[in-house]
């Protein structure tokens, strides 16, 4: 049997990690919930209305495309690209939230609810509330509201209310904690679709699930593209972890597969200056589950950067530290210098605009990639677009001038710079406009909080 197969255990526990810390109130929801899905996920009507409509919606399967002149800009090994950013609304999210919303729907729920930070999340839950006909209801912190206006004016287009939190820091988490009192309030006709694989058991697990699709296709792909049945590097970021674990579960027992997420490393290596749980985290309990948590001397839950929105976040999958302790999956950082870097450079050579989580996988395959043999194959899973993040990365480009290897601000790493000399690159941020969209975010705020990987 395999370890997916055998993980959680029967209490929600990956080993240390995982489990409920959650209110009593909340205790007989999470109980309904994982009996629904535990029941619903194994019959057979289910599984084809959701086959079918990942298929004929959503737009699955994505395909596995070798990025060749990406391939040659760097040297070494092949990469191949997971376009999970051609899936419909953008992004890999769509799996987990029309899971989730037929599992509402069975259950005989009218209302849905959602937290955000990049907006992903939201408008899939959105897009999968409209297409069940469910009411439906985004949480999302106001600095996050200002950060991805694009996103929050398409959830309302879709029929969605989006509900700015100003509690708190205004950001993820908060989102998350006015997500849980909606569903407290509110749960005998309202199911909480939470977008990662965090929080209380059953969500780590089912979220891994409906997201597993991605590794599965990947697979067989693979061996049609690259000639391999493997690769020998797999990759992706991790903000909560829900696009990484969905890639990694269908490689966990081919140990031959070498297994990378990459965290935010953000602007520095002092806590509040980063998203890397794994660089200066600790053991703790966030949102119902026990996992690694950025945190003070005080256990306060400590303030993150990214210049990505979804992968700031304090915390990580009880999963992941599972597999961290276990060595079957290595986790590294990249910096908001190399993330933008590698987003130009990916549009420079394959005419791709990547979401700014997954240029941070990118970014570490730049560093990895010229060391390798060109026998050697690496999948990327690319997890979104980068329609989001245009106007970030257009404020990156003003504030830094033509040096997206940032070493105005603080010094960046070497790769990040060899990718930032890429003369396209150099060529795509010369003609970059510095008008009105540079201008109006000047009062945006400079970091927000995501699980939206």
């Amino acid at each position: 049997m395999s370890r997916v197969q055998l993980r959680p255990d029967p209490t929600g526990h990956f080993g240390a990690y995982g489990g409920r810390f959650v209110p009593e109130t909340l205790m007989a929801p999470l109980d309904e919930l994982a009996r629904a899905y535990d029941r619903f996920s194994r019959k057979r009507p289910f599984r084809n209305r959701l086959r079918a409509l990942l298929s004929d919606y959503a737009g699955r399967p994505t395909p596995v495309y070798f990025a060749e002149r990406l391939t040659e800009h760097l040297g070494g090994a092949r990469i191949f690209l997971k376009r999970e950013d051609l899936l419909h609304t953008g992004a890999h999210k769509l799996n987990n939230a029309i899971g989730q919303a037929l599992l509402a729907q069975a259950m005989g729920k009218q209302r849905v609810i959602a937290e955000t930070g990049a907006g992903q999340h939201g408008v899939a839950s959105a897009t999968a509330a409209a297409l069940l006909g469910l009411e439906c209801c985004i949480y999302m912190g106001k600095e996050d509201t200002v950060r991805q206006h694009l996103n929050v004016q398409r959830m309302k287009l879709l029929g969605a209310e989006v509900v700015a939190v100003e509690t708190g820091s205004q950001t993820l988490k908060d989102a998350v904690n006015e997500s849980l009192r909606d569903w407290v309030t509110n749960v005998r006709d309202t199911h909480y679709i939470l977008g990662s694989v965090l929080g209380p058991d059953p969500y780590p697990r089912m979220v891994r699930d409906f997201h597993r699709v991605i590794g599965d296709e990947a697979k067989r792909q693979l061996k049609r593209a690259a000639k391999t049945p493997l690769p020998d590097i797999a990759i992706a970021c991790v903000g909560g972890g829900s696009n990484a674990i969905g890639l990694f579960t269908a490689f966990l027992d081919d140990r031959k597969v070498r297994l990378i997420g990459v965290e935010a490393g953000g602007r520095g290596d002092g806590l509040g200056e980063h998203a890397a749980r794994f660089s200066g985290g600790s053991l703790g309990v966030l949102h119902g589950t026990r996992t690694y948590i950025l945190q003070d001397d005080d256990g306060q839950i400590a303030s993150t950067h990214s210049v990505s929105a979804g992968l700031d976040y304090p915390a990580i999958g009880p999963e992941h530290a599972l597999l961290r302790d276990e060595k079957r999956i290595e986790y590294v950082k990249a910096t908001d210098a190399e993330a933008i870097a590698a987003f130009h450079m990916l549009a420079a050579t394959e005419g791709i605009l990547p979401a700014l989580e997954s240029s941070h996988a990118l970014a570490h395959v730049s560093k990895i990639a010229p060391q390798l043999p060109r026998k050697h194959v690496i999948l990327v899973n690319l997890s979104g677009r980068g329609d989001k993040d245009v106007e970030s990365v257009l404020k990156w480009d003003q504030e830094h001038g033509d040096d997206s290897s940032g070493t105005g601000g603080g010094g960046a790493e070497p790769a990040a710079a060899a990718v930032a000399e890429h003369p396209a690159a150099r060529k795509w941020r010369s003609r970059a406009p510095q008008s009105e969209s540079s201008e109006s975010s000047r009062d945006q705020p400079k970091t927000t909080k995501g699980a939206e990987a």
